[in-house]
């Protein structure tokens, strides 16, 4: 038997926290995004290879486990940094029960390992419940900028108004994501349970003390009726928007329920006028087999420039799945900065 085969490093939830910031996010996530388009190597382009995830029921329908493989190659973690390949595997829990513990754990729980991509050696464990919740906003920060703002001579300094539908883990690192990427004027926040919103309303306020505007809202109609951006996330099996509620058109939906069947969460009537776009095709097959909606790409080929971008005043909607390739590059980010590893990650404010 071999005896340089190193043991693992481990990082805690508290270690990967303290990398964590929304540029370095949204850089790496963007990376995945584009890579995920290509499954094949090409000396000139990032690729991915991430097989569909394998879930495995736990109990009822709330209480998952999953396991998400993935394989990213020749990407760049920044426009000046070496090109580098990325492989990884998160191993995920979802028990929506966890939030009723006391104390209260969260919904989704995760670790990721990172392997040499050379040897398929372990090189470390990293808690990802952080992560998980990170990418998932990044992944809809980036749907937003390229599915929405981009439709605007402003771009990204457009001020838009932001609603949250649930105001859980994804609730709060969307809200923020959204708060410290966009210029975003005005936020409303619903959930079933008004504590969360007004907490999460609380902290936004003590963020943001300067020209944002806070409110927490008794309805679903009443948070999303006046929103540019709707970012939607939870376990709800019923609809908790439909298009009567919207303002019109120029609306982008970012959709990560959490849920069994992903799109419960937004009525079928806001899909009949939708474009949707969603992170991975391949995923699509697995995940959205019964969604009454015709998909019209993936937002990588968007960023690329090789999908066609809607500017009919429809509404858009980002229906994300979750793809290991963005669990892998953020992972990939986290464990070189905390090396040391001699490449440029994009850093910035939290």
């Amino acid at each position: 038997m071999s005896t340089n085969i190193r043991q693992p490093k481990y990082f805690t939830s508290e270690q990967v926290a303290e990398i964590l910031t929304w540029s370095l996010v949204n850089s790496a996530v963007e990376e995945a995004l584009i890579a995920t388009g290509t499954t094949q190597a090409n000396a000139k382009e990032s690729y991915a290879i991430q097989p569909a995830r394998s879930v495995t029921p736990c109990g009822d329908y709330s209480q998952r486990l999953l396991v998400m493989p993935g394989y990213v190659g020749n990407y760049q973690l920044s426009e000046n940094g070496d090109r580098i390949n990325t492989l990884a595997c998160k191993v995920v829990t979802s028990f929506a029960c966890n939030q009723n513990l006391q104390p209260p754990l969260p919904n989704i729980l995760a670790n990721i390992l990172l392997f040499c991509p050379q040897t398929g050696q372990l090189q470390c464990i990293m808690d990802g419940t952080q992560i998980t919740a990170w990418r998932t906003a990044s992944a809809s920060i980036v749907a937003t900028k390229y599915l929405f703002l981009k439709r605007f001579p402003q771009g990204i300094e457009k001020p838009i108004k932001v609603a949250i539908i649930g105001c859980g883990v994804q609730g709060q690192s969307h809200a923020l994501g959204m708060c410290k990427t966009f210029n975003v004027i005005d936020i409303s926040l619903w959930n079933r349970t008004k504590s969360k919103a007004d907490n999460l309303a609380n902290k936004l306020r003590a963020e943001f003390p300067n020209g944002l505007n806070v409110q927490v809202s008794d309805r679903p109609q009443d948070a999303v009726e006046d929103a540019d951006v709707i970012c939607i996330g939870t376990y709800a099996p019923n609809a908790l928007i439909s298009y009567v509620m919207l303002k019109g058109g120029d609306v982008h939906i970012n959709s990560v329920g959490g849920g069994q069947v992903h799109f419960r969460e937004v009525s079928q009537d806001i899909y009949d006028y939708a474009v949707v776009y969603v992170d991975s095709l391949v995923s699509v097959k697995n995940q959205l087999q019964v969604l009454k909606a015709t998909i019209h790409g993936e937002l990588g080929a968007v960023i690329r420039n090789r999908g066609e971008l809607r500017r009919d005043g429809r509404i858009t909607i980002f229906q994300s799945l979750g793809i290991a390739a963005e669990d892998a590059t953020v992972a990939q980010a986290v464990y070189d900065t905390l090396t040391n590893a001699n490449i440029k990650t994009i850093h910035g404010s939290k």
